[in-house]
């Protein structure tokens, strides 16, 4: 045990200053999918003092492609994602104190966790999680770590509230494709990518070497051998309503956020998107036609699968049919509509 990290420490930017400090610092994941799985695994292993993972969701066989911390028999039990990781990563380290907590994302879930938290680190699968936290951590001061991956894409981007362009600042650079995993798939290697450059960005943090840590929106394509960096330095805006001059953290607020209700005699749960979303709906269908029979007229798209038939507006709106679970039709709607 008195050489576990004999290897990191050697590497003097941490050190054995680094190393101790480490040991006292706590770190958020929020999503223990694909890339929670395997920042939680390199930080577990590289000896962070305290890790805290939260996730709504459990395993399953498609998970096994690329969320490295799970096994065949977590996905037959159908173990949640933060009970099966805690397991494994206590059998890697049991140095490090690991919290866990099955719930949903939101601001309500998210703020009593945030007391002694160092670094958070984005997991998620949704930009309406991701506006939350990036409300949350300019608010408490916080510095976190974007990441995304889909299909054969990824990208990161460090945000330090104080001294980079917040998350709502960086929306304007950003591309937005409207992928998800569940329309266009995704391969393991960007994942391992993007979860690299994470993990170096928070053991930057942790160790105090801010100097260091990356200043560019970083994109690539590992099967069109494509690599970007977006020096966004001067796009934040001194009116920006979270890191502004006067914020108002615009993503706190409940008119802000993504509405979900349940039709009364319909078996259906509509989902409103807190800013209308013009969806360009061709090329929507292209997305959703594997899932099911697509019917479209100029307002509306209609996605008949084997469960539940989808119906999304041309404003954003979508009506999922065929279910009255709130947090079933979430996980519906962000799977395929991101």
């Amino acid at each position: 045990m008195n050489n576990r990290y004999s290897r990191q420490q050697l590497f003097s930017p941490i050190g054995q200053a680094g190393q101790q400090a480490m040991k006292q610092k706590h770190v958020l994941i929020v999503g223990v999918g694909a890339l929670g799985s395997a920042s939680a695994e390199a930080l577990v292993r590289a000896g962070v003092g305290k890790l805290t993972l939260i996730d709504r969701d459990y395993v399953e066989w498609s998970n096994l492609q690329r969320q490295q911390l799970y096994t065949e028999q977590d996905a037959q039990e159908k173990l949640p994602k933060v009970i099966a990781a805690k397991n494994r990563l206590q059998q890697i380290n049991t140095e490090v104190a690991i919290h866990v907590a099955i719930m949903e994302a939101c601001t309500e879930s998210l703020l009593p966790l945030l007391d002694d938290i160092d670094v958070i680190v984005d997991a998620t699968d949704n930009f309406d999680v991701r506006f939350l936290m990036n409300d949350l951590a300019q608010q408490h001061r916080i510095p976190w770590v974007y990441g995304s991956c889909v299909s054969s894409y990824g990208a990161t981007y460090t945000i330090v509230p104080g001294k980079t362009p917040c998350l709502r600042c960086l929306l304007k650079v950003m591309p937005q494709t409207g992928m998800t995993c569940d329309t266009v798939g995704i391969i393991s290697p960007p994942v391992q990518i993007v979860a690299a450059y994470q993990v170096a960005e928070v053991l930057k943090l942790l160790v105090g070497d801010d100097k260091a840590l990356r200043k560019s929106y970083l994109t690539f394509d590992v099967w069109q051998n494509q690599h970007y960096e977006i020096n966004v330095d001067k796009i934040r805006q001194d009116d920006c309503p979270t890191c502004g001059h006067h914020p108002t953290y615009p993503s706190l607020a409940y008119e802000n956020q993504t509405k979900l209700e349940v039709l009364c005699g319909r078996d259906a749960v509509q989902i409103r998107p807190p800013n209308p979303t013009h969806y360009n709906l061709e090329q929507l269908a292209d997305q959703l036609r594997p899932y099911g029979d697509i019917h479209m007229n100029p307002y509306l798209l209609s996605c008949q699968t084997e469960e539940y038939r989808i119906v999304i507006f041309q404003d954003g709106r979508v009506v999922i049919h065929g279910i009255q679970e709130i947090q079933k039709a979430k996980t519906i709607y962000y799977r395929l509509l991101g």
